[in-house]
């Protein structure tokens, strides 16, 4: 299964995450927690499942921390659900694939 999760950068995260609902996954290479999360993340953006109606973002918070520092990101992993641009939702740690995607649902038209 191909992963649709896009890295993106300091440079570029207001660019990759204004439009649609986004979901930015703060992380780093370190992180089990975050290892945890990879597959589901993989999974869920396949295009049979949220990836046609979510855009799916990854940002290593030790290679870009200035994103991470303006938003408060304290923990990892820590995700972001934007719509829009707007910050509609933060989660915090490692959770079951379902809720995830059940937190995520709860923003697409």
């Amino acid at each position: 299964m191909e992963s649709n999760v896009k890295e993106i950068h300091d440079n570029n995260y207001e660019a990759e995450t204004n439009t649609g609902v986004t979901i930015v996954d703060f992380r780093a290479d370190w992180c089990p927690p975050c290892k945890m999360m990879d597959p589901i993340l993989k999974s869920l953006s396949a295009k049979d499942e949220l990836g046609d109606k979510v855009k799916f973002t990854s940002m290593n918070v030790d290679n870009d921390p200035q994103t991470a520092g303006q938003l408060g990101v304290q923990g990892i992993p820590t995700f972001l659900i934007k719509k829009d641009g707007k910050i509609v939702n933060r989660l915090v740690g490692a959770r079951p694939k379902d809720a995830f995607r059940a937190e995520v649902e709860k923003f697409i038209d």
